[in-house]
């Protein structure tokens, strides 16, 4: 009743709202660290709006990243960073391609698979996008791909990083709305499959018609011959995706033990195939560390951030908008997608969820939509704009590989937008698709 009451009463918000806004969106502009302009914009919201005390911004800085759950966040990317460094993730392409040589397209839809089997391991999109980039993207070209359609294959496929679980997304989500990440996991399985079958789909349609790959064909016997000759040689790569899974799924450890076991494993993989040395270890972590250094800080940022607009009703007053607009919650769910892909076109995946999923989560509770339901939804969506310019992370990622203008490549991604968009209107409108695999209390 208290939140009804809440949601009759129209928020006005002034300059002390709109003036924080405007300074985020011309620092963005200007090129400044996401984690800076946010961090710029919460002190000047807080200090305008007196919601919060500006005392307590270095407090909720530290308690906002002192999450047990957040420790999986640097182990899984250093569980990929090793991955590549050991050659593993070489192993997993020749069972890909093994596995797809019986299609037309063959070793784009292998390309397209590396990449989820990628994803089961590292959960970041940029990071597969570029581990696969340099496999992939020189034999796509040789097997007859144009380079823009290559490059956006692989950032397309790429995109699964942040679908297919472990997922640093849901994590992060996992922490801002206070539910288990290891709950997201088990419902983003069906979710992830589904957004990377569109993807192969969509490859096997383009290039049945446009004719790209004309490879030979390996059908019956040859075929499974050849898949057993690929798993026997590279089996042992496939330990570590098993025992995340294993482990996360059967409840036997948390994602941050999980995490913390695939690095031990792939290390020790490493060392026994003599991949890996000592002397690998200090850039090994340096390049795993860079990348943590740029989520974590806007993660510590965002949260008094979410804080503070919660404090000034912005939640409530938003509901209350969108609701005087319209009723329908099919209506309601179409407004929460386009304002998610908007934002995924011009911003982090990170940063979204920790200002949008506040604001959009009691929207959601409004028209009843499941809580997991809901996440699933909204990280799909966001994941869609890691091929979407203007910001576009992937396309940025496969770019830096070629040197293939950004245009080119985003230009030849569309269908795979389409296709992705297809599943996430699925994701929101069958709950089914997310909780099928979820124990009864959350469906």
């Amino acid at each position: 009743m208290m939140y009804q009451a809440l949601l009759m009463q129209s928020i006005e918000l002034g300059w002390d709202f709109y003036g924080p806004l405007l300074i985020f969106v011309g620092l963005i502009v200007l090129g400044v660290p996401i984690w800076a302009s946010i961090g710029v914009a919460t002190s000047a919201l807080l200090i305008w709006s007196g919601a919060l005390p500006l005392s307590l911004l270095g407090e909720s800085l530290f308690d906002g990243i002192d999450h047990f759950a957040l420790t999986a966040v640097p182990l899984f990317i250093l569980t990929g960073d090793v991955l590549v460094r050991t050659g593993l993730s070489k192993k997993f392409l020749d069972v890909a391609e093994a596995l797809t040589c019986w299609t037309r397209g063959g070793f784009g839809s292998a390309t397209v698979l590396v990449c989820g089997m990628f994803s089961a391991i590292s959960g970041s999109d940029a990071a597969g996008a570029a581990a696969v980039g340099r496999m992939t993207i020189a034999r796509l070209v040789e097997s007859g791909y144009p380079r823009p359609y290559a490059c956006a294959l692989v950032a397309s496929g790429a995109c699964t990083g942040i679908l297919i679980p472990p997922s640093i997304a849901y994590i992060v989500i996992g922490l801002v709305l206070g539910i288990s990440a290891s709950t997201l996991f088990q419902a983003a399985l069906i979710p992830g499959i589904l957004i990377l079958l569109s993807i192969l789909i969509t490859n096997t349609v383009v290039n049945r018609i446009s004719n790209y790959e004309n490879s030979d064909r390996l059908t019956g016997t040859e075929w499974l011959a050849n898949v057993l000759k690929a798993l026997k040689s590279g089996w042992y790569a496939f330990i570590v995706p098993v025992i995340i899974f294993w482990g996360i799924f059967s409840g036997s450890l948390t994602p941050t033990e999980a995490g913390a076991t695939a690095v031990v494993v792939t290390i020790i993989l490493g060392f026994i195939l003599g991949t890996l040395k000592l002397s690998d270890f200090p850039s090994m972590l340096l390049s795993s560390a860079k990348v943590n250094g740029v989520i974590i800080p806007i993660i510590a940022f965002s949260l008094p951030l979410a804080q503070a607009l919660a404090a000034m009703g912005v939640p409530q007053g938003f509901v209350y908008a969108i609701t005087t607009l319209t009723e329908s919650p099919e209506l309601i769910i179409l407004l929460m997608i386009g304002i998610l892909i908007a934002a995924g076109c011009v911003m982090e995946t990170t940063p979204n969820i920790v200002i949008l999923a506040p604001l959009l989560k009691p929207l959601a509770d409004e028209i009843g939509m499941n809580e997991i339901q809901f996440c699933v939804m909204m990280i799909t969506t966001l994941g869609v704009g890691f091929i979407t310019p203007p910001l576009g992370l992937n396309l940025f990622v496969v770019s830096g590989l070629t040197r293939e203008s950004i245009l080119k490549i985003s230009a030849r991604a569309v269908p795979f937008v389409l296709s992705m968009l297809v599943v996430v209107l699925m994701i929101a409108y069958i709950p089914e698709l997310s909780t099928t695999l979820l124990p009864d209390i959350y469906k």
